[in-house]
């Protein structure tokens, strides 16, 4: 079942559209990524389903309410980490989830309970009577999860958790959103990170300039594109009789041999490997290094858009 159903959705600045007819769906307990460069309109996307933004057209469903109709029934089922840190810095971790909490309506032993439980989700249970105006920017960005967290969502939509801080609190970050998501949460997760996306999402939307130009699972995306594997062997002295019977080998779509560099794009290294090094090493060629690179998304957007995702 559907927790999140995006239908049509469109958001216009003047004569532009930052959102151009967007439509994707999230089963319950999903981990979704949407990936693209900054200005693709991920953050406006989002914003929309966390009713802080009116769409100029289309409609959002969650969990069966409409964000234009029914804000107020939306806003309880979502947990929103905003791109930037939003807490109070003179407040310690704890009483900023207090007061985050009490703005959820939560209160008294079942706020107390619920703090503990954040503070223990998100690492920081030992920095509770700190305050925040001392943390590192990986426990504030750690904080931020805390505060979207606070008041149980159904749904916790994260929007670039990770910009800006050192690797150590990055890891942590990603490994809490996937434990949240094996618990059950579904997550919304925005990156301009393509391994981020990799790690965490079973199922990926594609945005680029306002428009989901693909979506799906990350073999389905590959599927879509076509795209290739690629084999680089290293190994001195193949003669034009080998590259010449290695060329006319099926599922070998391209083949250049050049410093001893033998580089092979495929459609099924796997199938192939075995044939290619025993012919490889037949007059005595002796193979130094093989190195297999898979098709990954950011592969996909060069594909789709012609260019890298971070230009």
């Amino acid at each position: 079942m559907n927790i999140v159903i995006v239908q049509n959705l469109e958001k216009a600045y003047g004569n532009e559209l930052a959102v151009n007819n967007v439509s994707f769906d999230i089963a319950r307990g999903e981990n979704w990524g949407l990936l693209g460069p900054n200005g693709a309109g991920k953050s406006t996307t989002i914003s929309i389903i966390a009713t802080l933004l009116k769409p100029t057209a289309g409609d959002v469903l969650v969990d069966g309410y409409s964000v234009t109709r029914e804000p107020a029934h939306v806003q309880p089922l979502i947990g929103l980490v905003p791109q930037d840190v939003a807490l109070y810095p003179s407040l310690t971790a704890r009483e900023n989830l207090f007061f985050f909490g009490r703005m959820h309506g939560l209160g008294g032993k079942k706020l107390r309970i619920r703090t503990d439980e954040v503070l223990e989700i998100v690492g920081l249970t030992e920095q509770a009577g700190k305050r925040i105006d001392t943390f590192s920017g990986g426990m504030k960005r750690r904080i931020n999860i805390g505060i979207g967290l606070i008041h149980k969502p159904k749904l916790l939509i994260l929007d670039e958790p990770t910009v800006g801080i050192d690797p150590q609190s990055r890891r942590h970050i990603l490994d809490t959103v996937k434990h949240l998501n094996t618990e059950g949460m579904t997550v919304l997760y925005t990156s301009h990170y393509m391994e981020e996306v990799e790690y965490l999402c079973e199922r990926v939307g594609i945005i680029d300039h306002g428009k989901l130009i693909a979506q799906g699972s990350r073999e389905e995306l590959i599927r879509l594109v076509g795209q290739q594997e690629q084999v680089d062997i290293c190994i001195e002295g193949l003669n034009a009789e080998t590259l010449n019977d290695l060329r006319h080998m099926p599922s070998i779509v391209e083949l250049t041999y050049e410093n001893n560099r033998l580089s092979i794009a495929t459609t099924g290294a796997s199938r192939i490997l075995s044939t290619v090094l025993g012919k490889a090493e037949c007059c005595g060629n002796r193979v130094k290094s093989v190195e297999i690179r898979e098709p990954n998304l950011e592969s996909v957007f060069l594909h789709l858009t012609g260019k890298g995702l971070r230009d």
